[in-house]
């Protein structure tokens, strides 16, 4: 019972701290609306670490803590599972939004909205948590759009600029098309299983293994397949995977706080916990962890290469989220579950750390986010430097980082795999090794090393020479010439220290319990006959130490060695080849700058059907057939019998007698035929 009011506690702890700076952010003060919330959080957070300590000593739990509706059969319930998956779950999205709830005070510290700020932030944290604590369908659904709702919130949080207001309503909308499949497989869960509840759904499982559902058409469908499939298209628009991850650079017009909390640590990530949750589920069709496979595969190369012709700093780190999402949609769909989680929890490390150090620069640089105005900030800013590195070799996968062990450990299932698919799943991963190596220390180079060039661009918005999709600025716009840039406060420099530290350790400690040391056990549940990936993968592993002097003779290791290779000689010593390059492949760079023309093809085919089809039904159903035809054409009607019934009230007693002698033989008429 005490264990049970402490996960209320982490669960509401920031729902307080997001009611009370929210409801009264125009009457407290500034100190008031983040010590709250700070405090909610660190509450959650300090909660979560006991949770975890009480998992680990073998105690889980799994129950409703309130009834909220009882129809007919069915009953919904507020529930709470906690296990080993929870349990990290939990401690990630605490930790993360602890970090930049402190951070926000540096970074938002002029902003007019920032009490309204730090309550859309800590309410985000509750919603997260209800999802991940979630021990049924209906609990997860909720968690799943009050995430969405919040982004939203935070996505338009400037909402005086244009591009904002636009962004926030692109990832509202692309997440209902996402969420429309979620809940069309939570209603064939209902539909088959009879109960929304996680632990009955998958206790029940093996009955439908062989159960057709008909869709349409004459052809039978597994029900297991569509199922997942629905689920997983849920997934696809939460966790931005091809083609529903058109939102996500575009969510960067929020300030930068969120971008590390939403787009690099939680809501993403969203999918990949469900996915894995769902396991029991997934293992029954092949079919679906195909689709999943190639889906996570497109992901990860091809978002990857559009990080490379990027210049606005948050949108390379963007790309970079979505290409390392694509890695762990791949480890899902190769049955490495614990791998995805693996990754997913290093990569929110040191995603956020490289986030939160790109808002740093930006502060440094007065809002410029153009990386063409930056260069040698390494001796102004060396904290931020420092923690940039060690993000960028996280993320890149060097040995001993914490990215190393997950992103390698990827890489390994993949080529263990032998679903369909699999083989283009494994060139996919491979070839992204040199591509996230290629674009991170592009970056790197670019805002540490080299000339300085700000002061000099004062500014580009009056010589016509950056393209406004491209670069965004939030409030100023850089340094003016003969200005000099400078460290961040210590609420933002103490938030990137302290996340480097998971991002360089945490792979190490981490990858032998939660791998290969049974963790998981009973919790994610793989086919081992089926699937018999990590059984592989086991009896290669020897320690993270011997991964690691293995490590320098497999393709990953050369393949991102080469990456931060060109990217230095490219853009150190011969800037004029990326230059000439793309001068040469201008047609490839116009599909790259076009982003592959997904936007275009959904404003065209998608909004511009939508339109066309508005306008059809407005002209032909409103305007012709209610107006036209139903409204005005029984009037006319009227109006024209009327019109002839005129003709019979003239006044005359003999005109009255004629219609009736007309009248009686109609009358006879008929009565003499029936």
């Amino acid at each position: 019972m005490e264990m049970q009011k402490l996960y209320l506690l982490v669960a509401l702890a920031p729902l307080f701290g997001a009611a009370v700076a929210g409801l009264l952010c125009r009457v407290i003060p500034r100190w008031l609306g983040h010590t709250v919330t700070i405090a909610g959080v660190a509450v959650s957070f300090i909660g979560s670490v006991l949770v975890f300590q009480d998992v680990m000593a073998g105690n889980t739990f799994n129950g409703p803590v309130y009834t909220w509706m009882t129809t007919g059969d069915y009953s919904f319930h507020v529930g709470f599972l906690i296990d080993s998956l929870t349990a990290t779950m939990m401690l990630v999205v605490t930790f993360v939004s602890l970090m930049v709830h402190i951070y926000t005070i540096g970074y938002m510290h002029e902003d007019p909205g920032y009490n309204r700020f730090f309550s859309y932030i800590s309410l985000f944290t509750f919603s997260m948590l209800m999802l991940v604590m979630s021990n049924n369908f209906m609990q997860l659904f909720f968690g799943w759009e009050a995430v969405g709702l919040v982004s939203y919130l935070l996505i338009g949080f400037w909402y005086t600029r244009p591009t904002a207001i636009f962004a926030n309503m692109k990832a509202f909308l692309v997440n209902r098309v996402g969420d429309f499949g979620f809940i069309l497989g939570i209603g064939l869960v209902l539909a088959h299983f009879g109960s929304l509840d996680y632990a009955t759904v998958f206790a029940k499982a093996p009955e439908f293994a062989n159960t057709t559902i008909n869709i349409w058409g004459a052809a039978d469908w597994s029900l297991m397949t569509v199922v997942c499939i629905c689920l997983f298209i849920g997934a696809m628009g939460k966790s931005a995977q091809v083609p529903l991850h058109v939102w996500l650079p575009d969510s960067m017009e929020g300030p930068t706080p969120i971008s590390a909390l939403i787009h690099a640590a939680t809501m993403v990530t969203a999918g990949i916990f469900m996915v894995s949750r769902m396991s029991p589920l997934f293992e029954m069709s092949t079919t679906a962890l195909s689709f999943v496979l190639v889906i996570g595969a497109i992901t990860a190369l091809f978002m990857g290469f559009l990080g490379i012709i990027q210049n606005d700093i948050k949108r390379v780190v963007a790309y970079s989220t979505l290409s390392q999402l694509g890695y762990m949609t791949v480890a899902l769909g190769a049955s490495a579950y614990s791998v995805a989680v693996f990754h997913l929890m290093t990569h929110a490390f040191f995603k956020a750390l490289l986030f939160l150090g790109a808002g740093s620069v930006i502060i440094g640089m007065h809002h410029d986010q153009d990386m063409r105005n930056m260069g040698g900030l390494r001796k102004y800013m060396p904290i931020t430097w420092i923690t940039s590195l060690l993000g960028s070799l996280a993320l890149i996968g060097t040995p001993f980082f914490a990215g190393f062990y997950s992103k390698d450990s990827i890489i390994e299932a993949v080529a263990a795999s032998h679903i369909p698919g699999a083989g283009f799943a494994y060139f996919a991963v491979l070839a992204g090794v040199f591509v996230t190596a290629f674009y991170s220390f592009r970056m790197y180079f670019l805002v540490f090393h080299g000339e300085e060039r700000f002061g000099k661009a004062h500014h580009d918005e009056h010589t016509g020479d950056h393209d406004d999709e491209e670069v965004s600025h939030d409030h100023h716009h850089g340094l003016a010439p003969g200005q000099k840039p400078h460290e961040s406060p210590w609420v933002v420099t103490l938030p990137l220290v302290l996340l480097a530290i998971p991002s360089v350790l945490i792979g190490y400690v981490a990858i032998e319990p939660l791998l290969y040391g049974g963790y998981f056990e009973g919790v994610i549940h793989i086919d081992k006959v089926a699937h018999p990936v990590m059984e592989e993968l086991a009896h290669e592993f020897h320690g993270p130490l011997a991964m690691v002097a293995h490590a320098f003779r497999t393709a990953p290791f050369w393949l991102a060695l080469s990456g931060v290779v060109v990217a230095w000689f490219f853009y150190m010593k011969r800037p004029d080849i990326p230059a000439a390059i793309q001068r040469r492949f201008s047609g490839l760079n116009a599909i790259l700058e076009n982003k592959y023309f997904f936007d275009k093809i959904n404003e065209t085919v998608f909004a511009g059907g939508a339109r066309l089809l508005g306008r059809g039904l407005w002209r032909g159903g409103d305007v012709a057939v209610i107006d036209g035809f139903i409204v005005n054409g029984s009037a006319k009607v009227v109006g024209w019998m009327a019109a002839v019934v005129r003709y019979f009230q003239t006044g005359y007693v003999y005109h009255y007698a004629f219609t009736m002698i007309i009248g009686l033989l109609l009358l006879l008429t008929l009565w003499v035929r029936v």
